[in-house]
């Protein structure tokens, strides 16, 4: 693989799909020691405005939201549809528990939301 810098990775402990990538991961050969993984819990360090807004453009809106969880559901979807992009994203950073896990971004810079093994195996080969 021809990284350049670490994945970056947002991830929650308590989150089923984050273990499933990382475990997934570190049979990769990923790992915070090995220093090509910078793992970020998305609880008290969401990712950057910046960093939103590039998987914004790049996912589309609808993959960014964790729509199974209880910040997303104290919202509401009505509240969620009727934000305009720039309000949607101040909401995410604002609430990482808001953002659908895990949450990466690769050293060339790609974008990944949630865990589909074909997604990230394309994005880290």
């Amino acid at each position: 693989m021809s990284q350049t810098g670490p994945l970056r990775v947002y991830s929650y402990a308590q989150c089923g799909t984050c273990r499933k990538a990382l475990q997934w991961l570190a049979l990769q050969g990923f790992s915070v020691d090995a220093g090509n993984l910078e793992l970020i819990d998305i609880t008290r360090t969401p990712p950057s405005p910046g960093e939103l807004q590039l998987a914004l453009e790049n996912l589309g809106r609808k993959r960014l939201f964790n729509t199974s969880g209880q910040s997303y559901r104290a919202l509401g979807s009505e509240m969620v549809k009727a934000m305009d992009d720039a309000q949607a994203l101040g909401a995410l950073a604002a609430d990482g528990k808001l953002i659908k896990r895990p949450f990466a971004i690769t050293p060339s810079g790609a974008p990944l939301v949630g865990f589909k093994q074909e997604e990230w195996e394309a994005a880290l080969a």
